[in-house]
């Protein structure tokens, strides 16, 4: 028989000081049996990052909300949907190929891939080239101490604060204080 998922619930207060962004969200991650817990918390700190565009892109009428992740490569990690359906931010985590990458850049407005392993330079380099003509991707990476320290605040059950300040993501609970500060690569 197969590993069911694992639930984990956050209660997200966002503070986006960049956006102007200033928010509580109640969010559910199901973590397969093969996501790691930082994959899983990489996941929710790029929700964290874009969270300021459920209200800049789509005024407050949208729903921002974790996808069905390794459970079905061909739904998004994260994604912004607006109310006619329509995909207007599609969100990677680890190092996808080319081949549903450009598939999402047809699907979405804006497609964004975070990287975040020590492979995550070998993965760059090896399809950098085969991205360029992707104009709606960005592609960040996250330094993977600062994504292997997410890793303590990840929980059953989760009460975290969430700030934005000049590009820097500080993720903390009662306990522990994350800072994560990606950087654009394309």
């Amino acid at each position: 028989m197969a590993t069911k998922s694992t639930i984990f619930k956050a209660n997200l207060q966002i503070a986006d000081i960049d956006h102007g962004y200033y928010a509580d969200h109640a969010l559910t991650l199901a973590r397969h049996p093969s996501e790691t817990d930082e994959r899983m918390m990489v996941r929710l700190a790029a929700l964290a990052l874009h969270a300021y565009s459920l209200q800049a892109v789509c005024n407050g009428d949208g729903t921002l909300a974790f996808g069905a992740g390794l459970s079905d490569p061909d739904d998004p990690d994260v994604s912004l949907t607006d109310f006619t359906g329509l995909k207007r931010l599609w969100i990677e985590v680890g190092q996808p190929e080319e081949k549903p990458l450009s598939k999402a850049c047809q699907k979405a407005d804006q497609v964004v891939v975070y990287c975040f392993s020590h492979a995550a330079e070998i993965w760059w380099k090896s399809i950098e080239n085969k991205l360029t003509r992707l104009d709606r991707l960005q592609v960040w990476r996250i330094a993977a101490e600062r994504s292997q320290a997410l890793v303590q605040l990840a929980q059953r059950s989760m009460q975290l604060q969430a700030t934005l300040q000049e590009g820097v993501l500080t993720l903390s609970d009662s306990a522990h204080s994350v800072d994560l500060e990606p950087v654009r690569w394309k």
